[in-house]
């Protein structure tokens, strides 16, 4: 057996991206057990601006890219060989000399709804308070219920879970993606159905980044990917990238492929929940790409300039 093809995997130390890490690695071992061991594969923890800095919404700090850049950056100068990200926390625009060719199946794209005090969005009594640090989900909750409060919630899963037990919230949302990955299924746990609170862009979906002029590594990545997956997370990420959305922009799509057909639900939102537009798109899935660079040009020339004026003033 061949112990030479160590491969280093970049990660932020959280358990949840821990765990898809490992999640990464245990796959790579197996689809190449016949060149390396398992102990040939390490994981190598990087901290990133958007773990550190807890104490603002992710808003305040400059927008996306927030967990990945130092990620990125350790890629570009040999420390790593590939990285692995959560692609709802990726901009569309990667920097020169990275791709993304390789995505894994992706878990569930729901939100859940967390409370012991109601059943589900709609039963929470007028005025309970809400916690989450996502704008989107901020905004969708008050365009459904402008009778809420909703209030910044950030860290890790536990820690959010944890707020929420000590009372600091009636409520609160996460991934459903996440939950699953960590074995968690807290009291008061629901899934939000996708019609009532469209996804985030790529939610769900794990991504590994690589050097483009890596061939090596490059071989290594092509058992892991799985084809479905990478077309609904091309669809959702051109409509993003159509829209220049960043962490000020409150934007959800959901892509689903029947047969060779892709269906694509897309919308944008006002922070506090006063406009929204929605968008669906349906065509071959082979033109993933095109379907959702024309679904978030539809969703920009409806919402018009207007609106992306109150977006900037904020």
């Amino acid at each position: 057996m061949q112990n030479k093809a160590l491969i280093r995997i970049g990660t932020r130390g959280s358990q949840l991206a821990l765990a898809q890490a490992s999640e990464v690695k245990a796959r790579l071992a197996a689809a190449h057990a016949e060149l390396m061991a398992p102990d040939a594969i390490e994981i190598v923890v990087i901290s990133t601006t958007g773990d550190r800095v807890q104490d603002r919404p992710l808003s305040e700090l400059g927008g996306k890219g927030l967990f990945t850049k130092e990620i990125e950056d350790a890629m570009l100068d040999g420390s790593i060989d590939i990285a692995v990200h959560s692609m709802k926390d990726v901009p569309t625009l990667l920097p020169d000399g990275l791709v993304i060719d390789c995505i894994l199946e992706r878990e569930d794209p729901r939100d859940a709804f967390v409370s012991t005090r109601a059943a589900g969005i709609d039963e929470l009594p007028p005025g309970s308070v809400v916690g989450t640090a996502s704008l989107r989900r901020q905004a969708l909750i008050l365009s459904r219920r402008p009778d809420l409060k909703v209030v910044s919630f950030r860290g890790n899963v536990g820690t959010r879970l944890r707020k929420l037990e000590n009372g600091d919230v009636d409520a609160t949302l996460l991934a459903m993606a996440g939950l699953k990955r960590l074995a968690i299924t807290p009291p008061g746990m629901a899934p939000i159905p996708a019609d009532l609170m469209l996804p985030a862009v790529a939610q769900g979906a794990i991504g590994v980044q690589r050097r483009e002029d890596d061939g090596r590594i490059a071989a290594y990545l092509v058992p892991l990917n799985h084809g479905e997956s990478q077309i609904r997370i091309t669809a959702e990420r051109a409509l993003l990238a159509e829209l220049d959305g960043s962490c000020r922009t409150p934007i959800a799509a959901l892509a689903r492929v029947t047969g060779d057909q892709l269906t694509l639900r897309g919308l944008i939102v006002l922070p506090d929940g006063t406009q929204r537009h929605d968008v669906t798109r349906d065509g071959p899935a082979s033109e993933a790409a095109t379907l959702g660079r024309d679904a978030g040009a539809a969703l920009k020339a409806a919402a018009g300039p207007e609106f992306f004026r109150l977006l900037e003033s904020g």
